[in-house]
């Protein structure tokens, strides 16, 4: 043992720098030894092994003096290996500390990355002495120092107001021609001025990336030439993907730098983050970091057979939330995001599983308080995937207050409406916000997560031009993605020259935007969607890191006129609060105030009877949200403008009576989804005028008051 090395402390966990040496730092219940490795600056060369000198409450630690920032490491974990009883120790395998803020070099897959002897009697169960070293990723000790100017000041959108807009790192820019070469695909290069100029313009408040902490290539993509595109495949929680960096050795600092020119802006950055599972896989996976320093603890063995890995994920293997040091590192990883790197928010793949309970999903579950009560993480949004296909997996509307939900009721229902197959009854929740659904415990319209489209499926533009799916490009024979897509091709599938049938989709595409940038709820746009980009029918393109799944920037007038049409709806809403409510609207006649919120019309201006919800036919009808409805706690008539919005389902024009209503003269046109580049407000209709409302097709209008 190095004379110099000292116990050092048990907080806080991974590698700590304080000026004069670095703090080591590894929670591990049941290893025997633990040993961190340090390497050359290219973490190619092993230069010096120290052994942790100190255990306290089940954390190996030391200090080290007279290294600091850029510093390769590793360690290696001594313990039983005996998979039978779920412990999987292997000192021969290099292992990443799950606290790195930085990694260096990518996975070379090798049978050396794997704790067993591939191929070799008793599979799993047999013991590996190769070592991992050349083959595996080395973490880095960063300085963690920012200046961020101007940010104390900072001040988070509010829900209400908020706008989603999902997008992808290095695809929204790979293609990108205001971006320099070497900065597409990046962090940098996502920053750049004209980008964020570009996102800041759509009207959107929030920018949703998908998952940027660094994760693996699964070897059978590499096998066959793919990549893991997407991203959901973590292997570290606290650093940023390199593979994002135009500078690799300063990746943390340029991911900083993009998040303070967003907030320059005003624009929100929240980060899908992937806690389920992670890139180790099963029994048969490698040992990379997890597996190797404690499987036991970090993983949800079956219980009678802890040599086999719970896969409520699908990946292969789910980490242990009820761990109390794996929500810690949890936890201890959604606040390093926030206090370090000023993000504003989280949306969690598969939530459930985080949730999820030996006994089931539970809302009281360990996790959730651990993240109910957080000073920190109570301040940014956090938003579920409220699904997986583990046992009591849907969950939609489950999660408790404080939290969002993406919301795929919404989705289905919005798409199965306007191919002609949901009627009125189906829609209306929908519109606002799903009250049957989120309305409980004081949570807020806001809790639903609106989208139409997002990275996983069709994009807006394929779901009107394909019926079924086209991923043979994944190399699986076209059997991977779902083929309940609920799309409609208009009449042919693929791409059309016949301008009955590109009209026709032009408008399917602004109906939907409309439905959902006008409906209650927090809504979700899909980056490329404003302008139509296509994937060819792709509606799995995790795999493809290539012009299937890059934003194509060379866009058409078609997709321009898109574009803009988006921005008349996000104005609009910004502009009328009554389209992004604080309370869900009811239905019910207030009588202290003599108002109802909403009121659904049928195509004779008259108010929906019975008989018209229970129509299966209904496919066209009105909602007239009254501006005078209460609008917060206090219990006094709002002040907003009252709003009336059509939505004609059917294959043919609906002849609509636009209905009367007190303190008004005539409805003035904000949107007709059959006049693209309608300005809002040129034409103004009287009460009991007969509008001709286009075969699929969306309107919408405000009140213009009495003089």
């Amino acid at each position: 043992m190095d004379r110099r090395v000292s116990e050092g402390s048990p907080f806080p966990r991974g590698a700590t720098w304080d000026g004069k040496g670095v703090n080591f730092s590894l929670f591990s219940a049941n290893a025997t030894k633990v040993e961190v490795c340090l390497f050359d600056a290219v973490g190619e060369r092993q230069v010096k092994v120290i052994e942790l000198p100190e255990y306290t409450n089940e954390v190996w630690h030391g200090y080290v003096p007279g290294i600091g920032p850029s510093t390769v490491y590793g360690y290696r974990v001594y313990g039983p290996y005996e998979p039978a009883a779920g412990h999987r120790f292997n000192p021969h395998k290099l292992l990443l500390d799950p606290y790195a803020r930085a990694h260096t070099g990518e996975l070379k897959w090798d049978p050396a990355c794997f704790g067993y002897t591939i191929g070799a009697d008793g599979d799993d169960l047999t013991f590996d002495e190769r070592d991992s070293a050349p083959f595996v990723p080395k973490c880095v000790v960063v300085d963690p120092k920012f200046d961020w100017h101007g940010e104390p000041n900072r001040q988070p959108v509010p829900w209400g107001r908020s706008v989603l807009y999902e997008a992808h790192v290095r695809g929204y820019t790979r293609r990108h021609p205001g971006v320099a070469d070497h900065q597409r695909g990046t962090f940098a290069g996502l920053g750049t001025p004209e980008v964020i100029a570009y996102i800041k313009s759509l009207g959107v408040t929030s920018v949703e990336l998908l998952p940027v902490h660094t994760f693996v290539s699964e070897s059978h993509l590499i096998e066959r030439g793919g990549t893991n595109y997407w991203g959901y495949n973590s292997i570290g929680f606290f650093a940023p993907d390199p593979r994002y960096a135009s500078d690799r050795a300063n990746c943390l600092r340029e991911f900083k730098e993009m998040v303070a020119r967003f907030h320059d802006v005003g624009l929100e950055v929240i980060l899908d983050v992937v806690y389920n599972h992670t890139a180790e896989g099963n029994e048969r996976g490698p040992t990379l970091s997890f597996k190797g320093i404690d499987n036991a603890s970090y993983y949800r063995l079956i219980p009678d057979q802890p040599r086999f890995y719970i896969n409520d994920a699908g990946t292969g293997n789910t980490l242990n939330l009820s761990h109390a040091r794996v929500i810690q590192m949890v936890t201890d990883s959604l606040r390093y995001w926030v206090t370090e790197t000023h993000v504003d928010g989280f949306r969690f793949d598969l939530g459930t599983i985080l949730a999820r309970e030996p006994n089931g999903f539970d809302y009281q579950s360990g996790f959730l308080k651990a993240c109910s009560q957080d000073p920190v993480l109570e301040t940014v949004k956090l938003i579920a995937e409220p699904w997986d296909c583990g046992p009591g997996g849907y969950q939609v509307g489950g999660f408790p207050p404080g939290w969002a939900e993406w919301n795929d009721q919404f989705r289905d229902t919005v798409r199965d409406f306007w191919k002609g197959g949901a009627a009125a009854a189906a829609m209306a929740p929908r519109l606002c916000a799903s009250p049957d659904l989120f309305k409980r415990r004081g949570r807020k319209p806001w809790a639903s997560v609106n989208f139409i489209t997002s990275h996983d499926g069709f994009t807006l533009n394929d779901l009107v031009t394909y019926n079924e799916k086209h991923n043979e490009a994944n190399g699986e024979d076209n059997h991977d993605g779902t083929s309940n897509n609920r799309s409609w091709n208009s009449g042919v599938e693929g791409p059309s020259d016949d301008p009955e049938i590109a009209a026709l989709r032009q408008r399917q595409m602004r109906n939907m935007l409309a439905t959902l940038l006008l409906s209650q709820g927090t809504p979700m746009l899909t980056a490329g969607d404003e302008v139509a980009r296509t994937q060819q029918g792709n509606n799995n393109a995790y795999c493809q890191d290539t012009e299937i799944s890059w934003v194509n920037w060379d866009v058409p007038e078609s997709g321009q006129q898109l574009n803009r049409f988006v921005q008349t709806l996000t104005w609009l809403r910004h502009r009328y609060p009554i389209l992004r409510r604080e309370r869900f609207l009811a239905g019910e006649f207030n009588e202290a105030l003599g108002v109802k919120d909403v009121t659904w019309i049928n195509a004779t201006g008259a108010e929906m009877s019975e008989e018209g919800w229970t129509d299966t036919n209904m496919r066209c009808f009105g909602m007239l949200m009254d501006g005078r409805a209460q609008s917060t706690g206090i219990g006094r008539r709002g002040e907003d403008a009252t709003m009336l919005m059509v939505l004609n389902g059917w294959h043919d024009l609906v002849k609509f009576t636009l209905p009367q209503h007190p303190g008004g003269m005539s409805w003035s046109r904000l949107i007709d989804t059959n006049i693209p580049d309608d300005k809002p407000g040129s034409a103004a209709f009287p009460f009991g005028e007969v509008y001709g409302v286009t075969a699929r097709s969306l309107l919408l209008f405000v009140l213009e008051s009495s003089p």
